[in-house]
């Protein structure tokens, strides 16, 4: 029996390009034939946090590499499958020598994937090569030097796809691995309202950003409507990796050098920082997908409502910024960050729910899931970091200040849309002779709010300050800080 031939694997996950891909690149300097692997894996497509649109997401950024690809004569191996299933299947044919791949911050069930992945390797002699992903360092046990050492991972020269002539696999030899392997449909929906997946695509947005879009960048960035176009929307991107931070970091970089906007494009960089800084936290910090960093909270008991949570994740709460953000979400995939942080505050404050029942959910509706961003922003949206300011949005007052004329509620609760402004932020204020006036009755064409707000505002800002005074919390808070705080911090909020 021939000896397999040998060759290197590339597997892709949140790295969903050929640009700056130092997993790719670090395959091909080693000048072996080499594979290029995506698994739809079980783990995932099972997973509560995912849905169909991060699935169609990955698929189209697969079909726009494969594109780039075809100069080449190969594309990429997209199977479904568990990961050491797929394995297995090409090790029938090839022997694999190495598996290169970035170091993912993920869930928990990827986590305990990669031990598993680990011991695999090792019992079948294959180096497994991990390399650093957007900065993010495994095993720190603080963040010493951490700017600066992700700083100057920015400022590095960008990894250029280079494969030598025939060094990947063809198209025939991955024509016969698919004959035997469970191959993924890589076929989408072509009108849908999300954005669409790929390099290609990610930097028409990029380039019309840095273009023009970014004048109105902070002037905007609050405002549910407006942010729509002014800010980047690169964030889906970048969390499956169609573009690395360290491309879009160094562009925008070059542009703000001598740019009349360099506040705008300083502010988006210091975005970029604070991105990397979140997921940080997270990869050091990986319990903070079920329990809150800071264990004082722990003890912090909220009923649960299966009606108030039924009407968030619906949208019919009866309080209109709070129902159009939702339902924009759950239409786009997108919505700002401060719409993002009242829909929280809104959950976890107001209904008094706690963050983990938010979660699964509003992961799903993000297009740009990542969990490093995820989990830790829940948790500060929701107070109980014990470090962060507590934030409770109030929807009325950010709607009469971020959607003066009501456009974004209008657009998205068009049940509203044809009563008076001061109506439309405040629907509850109508009386039966006003509601009369407007063929419109509360109740039935819009709900009436679901909670008191002040009395459930004025309740969880009670709890919630007194437990910051807790001793455990303030035990926990100084871990926090000594184990995440940058030495720096007024660095990381501005740009070069």
């Amino acid at each position: 029996m021939a000896e397999k031939e040998h060759i290197n694997v590339v597997w892709l996950k949140r790295d969903l390009r050929l640009q700056d891909n130092e997993a790719i690149s670090n395959a091909l300097k080693i000048g072996k034939p080499t594979l290029l692997l995506y698994v739809f894996e079980h783990i995932l497509l099972n997973d509560e946090h995912y849905s169909e649109r991060h699935f169609n997401f990955i698929k189209e950024s697969l079909r726009d590499i494969n594109e780039q690809l075809r100069p080449f004569n190969t594309k990429v191996l997209t199977v479904t499958s568990d990961i050491q299933s797929a394995f297995n299947l090409i090790q029938e044919f090839y022997k694999i020598d190495a598996i290169y791949s970035h170091a993912e911050t993920g869930l928990l069930v990827t986590y305990n994937r990669d031990k598993e992945f680990t011991r695999y390797c090792r019992n079948n002699i294959i180096q497994w090569k991990e390399s650093k992903n957007n900065g993010v360092e495994r095993g720190l046990v603080n963040r010493d030097n951490w700017f600066e050492n992700w700083e100057n991972y920015m400022n590095q020269d960008l990894e250029v796809f280079q494969p030598l002539e025939n060094q990947l696999l063809s198209f025939d030899t991955i024509h016969q691995l698919e004959s035997v392997i469970n191959t993924a449909d890589l076929n989408t929906p072509t009108e849908t309202p999300f954005q669409k997946g790929g390099s290609k695509m990610g930097w028409k947005y990029a380039n019309s950003f840095f273009e023009n879009r970014h004048e109105e960048y902070m002037t905007n960035i609050s405002k549910p409507e407006a942010s729509r176009t002014s800010c980047s929307r690169l964030s889906p991107y970048i969390s499956w990796g169609n573009m690395s931070i360290r491309q879009v970091f160094q562009k925008g970089k070059a542009l703000k050098t001598g740019s009349k906007d360099k506040r705008h494009i300083g502010a988006f960089l210091s975005r970029l920082r604070w991105q990397a800084h979140f997921i940080q936290k997270f990869e050091m910090e990986h319990t903070m997908e079920n329990a809150s960093v800071n264990k004082g909270y722990h003890k912090l008991k909220k009923s649960i409502s299966e009606d108030y949570q039924i009407a968030w994740r619906e949208g019919q709460t009866g309080f209109p910024l709070v129902d159009a953000s939702m339902r924009c979400l759950i239409e786009t995939g997108y919505v700002n960050f401060r719409m993002r942080a009242m829909l929280v505050s809104f959950f976890t404050h107001i209904l008094w729910q706690p963050w983990q029942d938010a979660s699964a959910h509003l992961s799903q509706q993000f297009l740009d899931f990542e969990p490093g961003i995820h989990f830790p922003q829940l948790q500060m949206q929701a107070g109980e970091t014990g470090i962060n300011n507590l934030r409770i949005y109030n929807p009325t007052v950010n709607g009469h200040k971020h959607d003066p004329d009501a456009v974004f509620i209008k657009k998205w609760v068009p049940e509203l849309a044809l009563l008076d402004t001061a109506f439309i932020h405040e629907p509850y204020l109508m009386t039966e002779l006003e509601q009369g006036l407007y063929n419109f009755k509360l109740g039935k064409d819009y709900p009436y709010p679901i909670v008191d707000i002040k009395e459930n505002r004025k309740r969880a800002s009670d709890i919630l300050w007194n437990m910051k005074k807790d001793p455990e919390v303030v035990r926990e808070s100084n871990r926090i800080l000594k184990r995440h705080t940058i030495q720096d911090r007024n660095r990381l909020l501005k740009s070069d």
